[in-house]
């Protein structure tokens, strides 16, 4: 994003004033209302501590194209901006000021000083941004000709990269629905075609691969459905703490929802209560089934009580065929119905064994495993590729923002 012409002769040209904000400004503290006073909808949001609306309320005390900095608590330091009518409680600051410059351009400026403001919060007991750091800052003064060119800017900028977001999102979501689609197909033994996969070839769907090629009629139909306890069982390796770090450690918390995988923990374990895994060893998350936490390992290391290590035992089933029997919705389904506790519910390991699925001959869990990794693969780019360009062009957008925010210092 290049400056045009026009806009780069009025920075050339332009007469910049810089002004602490504590001269032209008057910093504005809401008013605390009681949960009794807040309703989950209404006219007008409550700010207070962040910006998502704390609730609604029936009237206002802050006008649309407002800047705020959020004062108190974890998000202290946050520069927000409204562009409808709401109530301000007192953990948010409002910014009223005598009209040398536009709310959006202030907002814009203020975004840039996040740092400063967050480096500033005071964190013994509550954390609290005190208004005299606000007040101290320094900020340049252009005229509003070119105030409105970089709000224009910027809003562009910022407008592209939501809809970049968006549709990147949107191409997740079918990936995924279409891999959850296959994966039931491909792992449903129960019709007349004997199996998903034979359905999966007799239609052609892969016609362009050929991944069945090969493959014999018959054997799609030898399928012998069994429990999971007969094909695997529990880990009972025991393992030190001394040997795991936070790449080989798992426990709840670093286990990824919906069947995302893991990442590193945040912590190295200081206990020698934990269960051994090694790689293809499929660890489940057994707090809350239906946040389906699930993954197969690659490496050796060790695992919390929380987590499910399920080690196969009999060689005619495929590893990589169990995870994706245990990764199908089915499965999940299944573990909450037999699930223990209301609030905090959690999977029974002696139903979890008495799961039921079908087991085809290994040729045929290798052509599902084939056809499913490669969904998987396509799914994973594009989820490790989507934060990815997000961040790419929030770096983009935070340059620009920099560059056209730099005024000569105040003389």
């Amino acid at each position: 994003m290049n400056k045009n012409p026009i806009l780069e002769r009025m920075f050339q040209t332009a007469s910049v004033e810089w002004k602490a904000l504590g001269e032209i400004t008057e910093i504005q503290r809401g008013k605390r209302l009681t949960k009794n006073q807040l309703s989950e909808t209404g006219n007008y949001p409550v700010y207070h501590g962040g910006l998502e609306p704390l609730g609604y309320y029936t009237s206002c005390n802050r006008s649309a194209d407002t800047v705020m900095i959020i004062n108190v608590g974890a998000s202290a330091g946050t520069v927000g901006y409204c562009d409808t009518d709401f109530w301000s409680s007192d953990g948010c600051f409002c910014i009223k000021h005598t009209g040398l410059f536009t709310n959006k351009y202030l907002y814009y400026f203020l975004v840039e000083q996040e740092h400063f403001l967050r480096s500033k919060v005071r964190v013994a007991g509550i954390p609290t941004l005190d208004a005299n750091v606000i007040n101290k800052i320094q900020i340049p003064i252009p005229p509003l000709e070119v105030q409105r060119e970089i709000v224009s800017l910027l809003d562009n900028f910022t407008e592209l990269t939501a809809e970049l977001t968006a549709e990147l999102t949107a191409e997740l979501t079918a990936r995924k629905k279409q891999y959850e689609y296959y994966r039931n197909l491909l792992l449903d033994f129960n019709n007349d075609f004997g199996g998903g996969i034979a359905k999966y070839y007799s239609l052609s769907l892969n016609s362009n691969t050929s991944t069945c090629q090969g493959l014999r009629p018959s054997e799609f139909q030898r399928v012998e459905w069994k429990t999971l306890g007969e094909v695997a069982e529990y880990s009972t390796k025991r393992i030190k703490a001394n040997s795991l770090d936070e790449t080989n450690y798992v426990g709840v918390d670093n286990l990824l929802q919906n069947r995302e995988g893991k990442v590193s923990a945040n912590y190295a374990p200081n206990t020698d209560n934990l269960t051994g895994f090694i790689k293809n060893d499929i660890l489940i998350g057994n707090i809350r089934p239906y946040l389906k936490k699930i993954w197969q390992a690659n490496c050796s290391g060790g695992a919390s009580g929380d987590v499910l290590v399920i080690h196969a035992t009999d060689k005619t089933v495929n590893p990589r065929y169990l995870y994706q029997v245990l990764a199908d919705d089915k499965f999940f389904a299944y573990n909450m119905q037999h699930a223990k506790g209301a609030k905090m519910p959690r999977g029974s390991k002696e139903a979890i064994l008495r799961y039921r699925f079908p087991i085809p001959t290994l040729e045929i869990q290798d052509q599902i495993v084939a056809i499913l990794d490669k969904f998987d693969a396509l799914t994973h780019s594009i989820t490790e590729g989507l934060p990815r360009e997000i961040a790419l062009r929030q770096k983009q957008y935070e340059y620009y923002r920099e560059q056209l925010l730099s005024f000569p210092p105040a003389s």
